[in-house]
């Protein structure tokens, strides 16, 4: 048995070869698509990041829109942020980033939230006071409506509580 010898005829027809070409075309054609669906969903990230981040800071009383918020995001390295509506929407891309880029180590955690809350807030000089902690006053969030926030007694509560059912829908 050790000695066998295998031996492989082929015998090509025109219907083989045919598939072969169209493989081989195809194979060409793979990487021009990686590259065009790669940068499709390059290009979907950043509309989306714009919109949240702009969304997400109007919710806080922040006056940019999806436009500037852009414009501001592209030139974030050489940009001075001298308002707070720049420092704010600065910060939110930067722990936006951080968690799209390393959502599936990340642990949903008490020290987790609030080392992203400092990094949001890292831009701001008025908020340096509480950067990374458990905010200090009620706020209103306003528009045609009137929404008030999370009491600051309860924030601590609140947070302790998702952190906890997180956890828990994790494990199943």
């Amino acid at each position: 048995m050790e000695n066998q010898v295998h031996t492989f005829q082929l015998k090509p027809d025109w219907q083989l070869i045919s598939a072969i070409s169209k493989l081989d075309r195809f194979d060409a054609s793979w990487t021009a698509i990686e590259k065009r669906e790669r940068q499709n969903l390059k290009q979907l990230k950043s509309i989306a990041t714009v919109r949240s981040v702009g969304a997400s800071t109007r919710i806080e009383g922040s006056r940019m829109s999806d436009d500037e918020v852009k414009v501001l995001i592209d030139k974030l390295s050489v940009s001075k942020l001298e308002d707070r509506d720049s420092q704010e929407v600065a910060g939110y891309f930067n722990a936006l980033d951080i968690i799209s880029d390393s959502y599936e180590e990340m642990r949903v955690t008490e020290s987790t939230i609030k080392s992203l809350h400092n990094i949001l807030m890292k831009h701001s000089h008025k908020d340096e006071w509480h950067k990374g902690n458990y905010k200090q006053h009620s706020n209103a969030v306003e528009a045609t409506i009137v929404c008030n926030s999370l009491a600051k007694t309860a924030v601590n509560q609140f947070l302790q509580a998702i952190v906890t059912l997180h956890d828990a829908i994790s494990e199943v």
